[in-house]
């Protein structure tokens, strides 16, 4: 039975701190698939198609990565994409808690896909794409927090 995992999030704009938790994730899966999620609630910075090139940009040389833009739930998603494991981040223990929330009720919509927590490396805890569209808008040097395929394009 093949592990796919489903990593959702809307990555507005993609930063070092999702591209360590791939990277990371990738000797635990057969293929990751990063889900671009459209949120009606939220108003991106980029357009999901950006963020979509970016990811496919930075794991071009990494065939178990793919990206696709979705809506809805996540875990109607994962059905869709025979997904069995959600991948989430942590960089604190309040997004923990949070994150847990989100799990527990995924579990209760579909107890066979699992919720898998990684923790952050400590150089990216203070890494959030608030923070970043944050210092982008305001003219400030976000480079130390984007991968290089991120920063050429906003170049």
């Amino acid at each position: 039975m093949s592990r796919f995992c489903l990593f959702p999030g809307t990555f507005d704009p993609v930063t070092l701190g999702h591209v360590d938790i791939i990277n990371r994730a990738l000797p635990l899966f057969d293929k990751i698939v990063v889900g671009i999620g459209e949120n009606i609630s939220k108003s991106p910075m980029f357009s999901a198609a950006q963020r979509m090139e970016w990811f496919n940009e930075i794991f071009k040389d990494e065939p178990k990565v793919e990206c696709a833009i979705f809506e809805g739930l996540t875990i109607n998603f994962c059905k869709e994409i025979d997904a069995r494991f959600i991948l989430r981040g942590i960089r604190f223990v309040s997004d923990f808690e949070y994150e847990k929330t989100i799990a527990d009720a995924n579990r209760t919509l579909d107890r066979n896909i699992e919720t898998i927590f990684l923790t952050g490396e400590p150089k990216y805890t203070s890494v959030a794409s608030t923070i970043v569209r944050d210092i982008l808008k305001h003219g400030g040097d976000a480079s130390p927090f984007l991968p290089d395929a991120v920063i050429k394009s906003l170049k």
